[in-house]
């Protein structure tokens, strides 16, 4: 197990890019801008390493990552309905940058800082720890918080992320980790063949702006209802009025039952890869990518509709809205503190 780093130089800003790799051969790489996957490289069932995620190829590219490819995000993640929220009977206002909506902690959130990272090595894992302070007033949220997020490959070929944070006030955070992923490997094909899996028996409704409406809507019966297996396909070809606002693909906030041994299993049929999901997080939105389009020069071709579906293990800010909803309040002195891990295997 060890680490590497590679300095980089991106219009005049210095970068570093760090790659964790385990005894097996798999690889985890990211920048410290941003905290951005850039590449996961697994095996397939015949043994070839390939990647795993989307990626830029040139790297200046993630100055401008409106897809947010790998980046972390916050302060809050997803959308906040028109850039407004109420918090202890003060009303804040966020920058818009989504119509006049707010999106993953608005234009200059966490995926556009440069993180301190420290790189972390033990007998069983590789890993790295970011850090970064953000001040009180930063986009508008109160409180200054520290970030404590770790980065840590095991030799079970599983990559988890650690989030903790910490609040001097009362305030809303929401983190999650916005890789696309695509199990054929170099991206030889878009993800609508996957198969994918999930512990959740609702789905929150959207509106035509992809706001939450505040309906909590079962799965049962629809191309929603993911409990047993299927492929994002369905959703593409549904006509469904849900898939439809989404621009015929998913970009749904789907809540865990917390029932199975894993909240998210992913596979592909011709890699015989497979990705399974643990997390701590009380739910996940599934984008299918549906707002990608071919503008991107990525590291094996160019960008496409599908080409990635993202896993993003949340709260939704719906809560501040809608009551029963998973809350993204953070009080004063509370550690913020959720594990994702994504272990990739093949398929027996």
């Amino acid at each position: 197990m060890h680490s590497k780093t590679t300095p980089l130089s991106i219009e005049g800003q210095s970068w570093n890019e760090y790659t964790l790799k385990n005894d097996n051969g798999m690889s985890v790489s990211f920048l410290d801008f941003g905290g951005i996957i850039t590449s996961i490289v697994t095996p397939d069932k015949d043994g070839n390493f390939e990647n795993v995620v989307l990626g830029f190829d040139d790297y200046k590219d993630y100055l401008n990552n409106s897809n947010y490819f790998g980046a972390l995000i916050g302060r809050v993640s997803g959308r906040i309905a028109n850039s407004t929220f109420s918090l202890n009977g003060k009303e804040y206002q966020l920058p818009e940058n989504e119509g006049k909506h707010h999106l993953h902690g608005g234009p200059d959130g966490l995926h556009s800082i440069t993180w301190q990272v420290e790189l972390v090595e033990t007998a069983t894992s590789t890993g790295a720890v970011l850090y970064h302070t953000s001040l009180d007033g930063d986009a508008g949220y109160p409180g200054t918080i520290k970030y404590k997020i770790s980065y840590t490959l095991t030799n079970d070929n599983a990559f988890t992320i650690d989030y903790e944070a910490f609040s001097d006030q009362d305030t809303i955070l929401s983190l999650t980790n916005h890789s696309y992923f695509n199990l054929t490997g170099n991206l030889k094909e878009t993800v609508l063949n996957h198969e994918v899996k999930l512990d959740a028996s609702q789905f929150i409704e959207l509106d035509q702006e992809l706001i939450p409406t505040g309906r909590l809507l079962p799965v049962t019966d629809t191309v929603f209802d993911f409990t047993n297996g299927r492929k994002l396909a369905d959703g593409v070809d549904s006509g469904d009025p849900q898939n439809k606002v989404a621009s015929d693909g998913y970009d749904h906030f789907f809540v865990f039952d917390h029932k199975a041994e894993e909240n998210v299993v992913v596979t592909e049929p011709t890699s015989g890869r497979k990705l399974t999901v643990k997390t701590n997080q009380p739910a996940m939105v599934l984008y299918t990518g549906n707002s990608v389009d071919d503008s991107c020069t990525l590291k094996e071709r160019q960008s496409e509709k599908y080409l990635g579906v993202c896993l993003e293990t949340q709260s939704t800010p719906a809560s501040l809205n809608y009551p029963g909803f998973p809350s993204i309040e953070l009080a004063k002195n509370e550690v913020y503190r959720h594990t994702t891990t994504f272990t990739f295997s093949t398929l027996s």
